[in-house]
């Protein structure tokens, strides 16, 4: 998610949403409200600080709220700081970048000092380093290996999909994260058979297209054991 600058410094360049906090603010709520204000997306209170089962709403279910429609973010973490000396021309500046997941988004709608606000594919940004405005690329390429990292071992792929959902649209979120295809038989021999990963339904859905498939919901658990290891390159 991008927004295109409206103001200098990089004026009409695409760059993460962001600024700066407010006195009284800390620092998962200038998150939150920065990214309502440049996009309109909204998160969700039990989002704020991304802990997976510690209290905040319901352990194991991706932070989720059954009560919003879309346009909700359920998972929000802060990801690390950035203080390069010369990373903004107009003084020094620390970022802390936060990650924020949701499975179902509408289009964002601009907001504050963006001239606009836009989904982009993930793969384009990585190739093209001087797309971004300020070290952004950097920020993005370390928030994208830490989803794909968290999805090895902890539960967090949930947040991107509906309350229930089917083992193949787990799948599409693993692959759409790694980048690579996965083995429809092993994967949902493995899902299904980590303990506390996630809970039957027992109903059914043909959204998919095909035979009815089995629907699911978040387990309790918020860690794997065993971990879902990505695929090493040429497995």
């Amino acid at each position: 998610l991008l927004v295109r600058r409206g103001v200098d410094p990089f004026a009409g360049r695409l760059a993460l949403p962001g600024g700066f906090v407010r006195p009284d603010e800390d620092l998962p709520g200038a998150a939150a409200r920065e990214l309502e204000e440049e996009t309109g997306l909204r998160v969700l209170p039990s989002a704020a600080g991304g802990a997976l089962g510690d209290g905040r709403g319901d352990p194991g279910t991706g932070n989720r709220d059954s009560t919003t429609g879309r346009g909700a973010v359920r998972h929000l973490e802060q990801l690390a700081s950035y203080g390069r000396p010369d990373r903004d021309p107009r003084m020094r500046v620390v970022s802390v970048a936060h990650l924020a997941l949701a499975p179902d988004l509408p289009e964002p709608a601009a907001g504050g000092d963006a001239s606009a606000a836009t989904f982009a594919p993930v793969a384009d940004l990585l190739d093209s380093p001087d797309l971004l405005a300020f070290d952004h690329h950097r920020i993005l390429s370390d928030g994208v290996e830490r989803a794909r990292a968290k999805l090895e071992y902890t539960s967090l792929a949930t947040a991107f999909c509906p309350s229930e959902f089917t083992v193949g649209e787990l799948r599409g979120v693993y692959e759409a994260v790694w980048g690579v295809p996965l083995d429809p038989r092993n994967f949902h021999r493995k899902v299904t058979g980590t303990e506390g990963f996630l809970r039957p339904t027992g109903t059914t859905t043909t959204r998919g297209g095909g035979r009815p498939a089995a629907l699911f919901r978040a387990g309790p658990v918020s860690h794997l054991a065993p971990p879902l290891l990505r695929p090493t390159p040429g497995e």
